[in-house]
């Protein structure tokens, strides 16, 4: 009987010891799953996470291009004049037309609320630190239109309250709609987005106010720099440049050395212990997964040469590959998030209604990626709607198709968002 309660003492000690061991690990399992990584090995975890455990991490959702004008316009209360100067169309009620044939009736006028549809109750569920879109519309009253540009983009200024509901912070203006309807309507979108205060970047009164950053501070983490910028090869016309005396868009002339040496030198006058550093660029066609090589070095060299901590790609209309360089993020192209093409055929094969709400993670103190969850999309009647378990999976299988050549994939959580790995 001594010996059994020998027995029985040893037993519990090893046990109790054990568990002792095994605390660290539930506990950070217990992490992992309030992170969405309750699905991940211990090592997944520890390569995807680990800087949320040691430091106070920023989350930014971003997206690309959310296009409010013409058709989107025009379902929301105060519609601009819907007279618009297509080739093959004359009229924005037109694309309204277009999506209730293929989908049915849209309701009009819309609460502001309609067209973020599902995407505000993951905002308020995940309630990101900043809020950054690509905006690539011009929002104005303004009939001076820039004449034999095929496409122009008008939202009227009182329907503002449809970005202020998503509580958008920033919207990158470099890009090749934002001077749709002249330099008067880009100045009533400079003035409009002030009033609402939206900050924004990318596009000014003349070359110094279009170059310039936002700068927004995350109490208790730091800040986070937003630049805007754009290239001809996304659409932008090389007459829209911004000058010393001139309004326009942040246009870069190039993917060129000289070109990150100049960026470099406006990021060291901005950047502090504690932020991060956005470059907002609108770059490329619209069709099509590859990346230029180019494009690539780019971005590389803006991480290593100018300070910069994550790469926000867009002017594609669909989603592309991901790359995380040196832990540092590079979105090539987020895709179209909101817009009026529904129902337009044509490349089809890129599924264009689907997109992203990328959640980025980041650690303050080095700039480096924390997490990437991804939650996927489907554009439906002018709404933002979780995209089907169909979508989800053709859009993880698109992502870990084109993240070959990064070394990066992305695996499906519990509760069908979209994570990020890398090598």
């Amino acid at each position: 009987m001594e010996r059994m309660n020998i027995l029985n003492y040893l037993l519990a000690a090893v046990f109790s010891f054990c568990a002792v061991l095994a605390l660290p690990a539930l506990e950070e399992g217990i992490i992992a799953d309030d992170h969405g990584l309750g699905e991940m090995t211990t090592a997944d975890y520890q390569v995807a996470d680990k800087s949320l455990k040691t430091h106070p991490h920023v989350t930014l959702f971003m997206t690309g291009d959310v296009m409010t004008g013409r058709g989107i316009d025009q379902v929301l209360p105060y519609p601009a004049d819907p007279v618009i100067y297509e080739g093959y169309m004359k009229s924005a009620k037109g694309y309204v037309q277009i999506a209730e044939e293929a989908n049915g009736p849209i309701p009009r006028p819309t609460a502001f609320s309609y067209i973020w549809g599902d995407a505000l109750e993951e905002l308020e569920r995940r309630k990101p630190d900043l809020r950054l879109i690509n905006l690539e519309t011009s929002i104005t009253a303004s009939t001076d239109f820039w004449k034999n540009k095929g496409i122009n983009y008008r939202m009227h200024p009182q329907n503002i309250p449809v970005l202020t509901r998503a509580g958008i912070d920033f919207c990158a203006l470099a890009n090749n709609h934002v001077l749709d309807w002249g330099y008067a309507g880009l100045l009533e979108t400079l003035q409009t987005l002030k009033k609402a205060n939206i900050i924004s970047s990318g596009a000014g009164r003349n070359l110094s106010a279009a170059a310039a950053p936002a700068v927004t501070a995350i109490p208790g983490k730091g800040r986070v720099i937003m630049f805007s910028f754009g290239l001809e090869s996304s659409g932008i016309p090389l007459s829209w440049a911004a000058t010393a005396d001139k309004p326009g868009v942040n246009l870069l002339k190039d993917l060129s050395d000289n070109t990150v040496r100049h960026i470099s030198q406006t990021v060291r006058k901005f950047k502090q212990k504690n932020d991060i550093v956005v470059a907002s660029i609108h770059w490329g066609g619209n069709w099509g997964y590859k990346v230029p090589g180019r494009q690539k070095k780019f971005a590389h060299r803006l991480i290593d040469a100018a300070g910069v901590d994550i790469i926000h790609g867009h002017s594609s209309h669909h989603v592309k590959g991901i790359e995380v360089y040196k832990q540092k993020l590079i979105l090539y192209g987020c895709g179209d998030f909101i817009n009026d093409y529904e129902g337009i055929s044509g490349h089809e094969e890129f599924r264009a209604n689907l997109s992203l709400m990328y959640f980025v993670t980041v650690d303050p103190s080095t700039g480096k990626l924390g997490q990437l969850k991804m939650i996927p999309t489907q554009m439906r009647r002018f709404r933002v709607n979780r995209a089907s378990s169909e979508a989800t999976l053709w859009l993880k299988d698109t992502l870990n198709r084109e993240g070959v050549r990064f070394g990066t994939r992305v695996i499906l959580d519990k509760k069908n968002a979209l994570l990020m790995r890398w090598d």
